[in-house]
């Protein structure tokens, strides 16, 4: 008995020394990070440029896995179900952790099935309208819309560039036809020759018809103007409230990851964007950084999912499996 609770005792001693140290060591070997999307785009784009900060500044290998299918629903659940341990990671955005979950059922929890590890960067909605429509700003927009038919197109039925127009179209009280596209390309193209007559993509993708002349910025979401757009109004500015949803993405893990890995984690993906050559990276993309906490983050999340699953409960926006 006297030799047991020496050990016990013991054990006490060398286990709290044992712990960080195993913290210090991660990465001891390749660490993976799922793009739940095909190669090419901004997901991708943001997973590999998360892999290559880490790379470097942790000083281990860190590859991108691209897993696509379900809306990014087979990346998830592929996630949910792995060791956490630190080295499956995925590169999380608005879809997987928002919309999708919002609108359909998955096999997962978005928020109780993956520990929240850092938001890397976001960008806003831009309500554009094509160049044959009759209006030079929202409230223009609005009147129009009011007094004729109009069809709005989105990237698919659920998808963030469907939710934000829905949620713009019941605050300003104008009937639409929604129009689901398969990916934001074809979308943009209908609005560009005329067969829709709005939409509102990610700022990213309307940038270069927007400078081209080919489409008319009226509004941006976000609490603040964007730099690339900056004589456009928020819609906070123009009267619609509730309007700072954005297109984000973040690096996300199983539940239950340690703690201090996770941290580590968080430290050096705010590092990383804090630096002038990353901001300027992501500014390419229309990007902006913004630096959370893993709790903070994890709040976020479940804020996102609980707008839009509002949303789609108030409008019955479904998305069969």
């Amino acid at each position: 008995m006297l030799r047991r609770l020496a050990l016990i005792a013991l054990s006490s001693l060398v286990l709290p020394a044992v712990l960080p140290l195993a913290a210090q060591d991660y990465p001891a070997k390749t660490v993976k990070i799922i793009a739940p999307v095909q190669p090419g785009g901004g997901v991708d784009l943001v997973a590999r440029t998360v892999a290559e900060q880490l790379g470097r500044s942790l000083n281990q290998s860190f590859v991108v896995e691209n897993v696509s299918g379900g809306g990014g629903v087979i990346a998830s659940q592929q996630v949910a179900r792995a060791a956490p341990d630190g080295y499956t990671l995925m590169l999380g955005y608005v879809a997987t952790h928002g919309t999708v979950p919002a609108v359909r059922k998955v096999p997962y929890d978005a928020v109780k099935d993956f520990t929240a590890i850092a938001m890397v960067a976001g960008t806003p909605n831009v309500l554009v309208v094509g160049s044959g429509v009759p209006a030079s700003d929202l409230k223009g927009f609005v009147d129009y819309a009011k007094k004729n038919k109009v069809n709005y197109g989105s990237a698919g039925q659920g998808s963030l560039t469907h939710l934000a127009m829905e949620q713009f179209r019941t605050a300003a009280g104008f009937d639409a036809v929604h129009a689901a596209y398969r990916g934001i390309g074809p979308a943009i193209t209908d609005v560009l020759g005329g067969q829709t007559q709005a939409m509102m993509p990610g700022l990213a993708a309307a940038v270069p018809h927007i400078r081209g002349g080919k489409m008319k910025p009226l509004a941006v979401t976000g609490l603040k103007r964007h730099p690339l757009l900056p004589d456009v109004p928020t819609f906070e500015e123009l009267g619609y409230k509730g309007f700072d949803g954005v297109q984000w993405y973040g690096i996300v893990g199983p539940a239950n990851m340690p703690a201090a890995v996770t941290k580590k984690l968080n430290d050096e993906i705010n590092k990383a964007i804090a630096s002038p050559a990353l901001r300027e990276r992501l500014a390419g993309e229309a990007l902006e950084p913004m630096p959370m906490t893993p709790d903070q983050f994890a709040r976020f999340i479940q804020g996102d999912i609980g707008r839009w699953m509002k949303l789609a409960r108030e409008r019955n926006i479904t998305l069969e499996n």
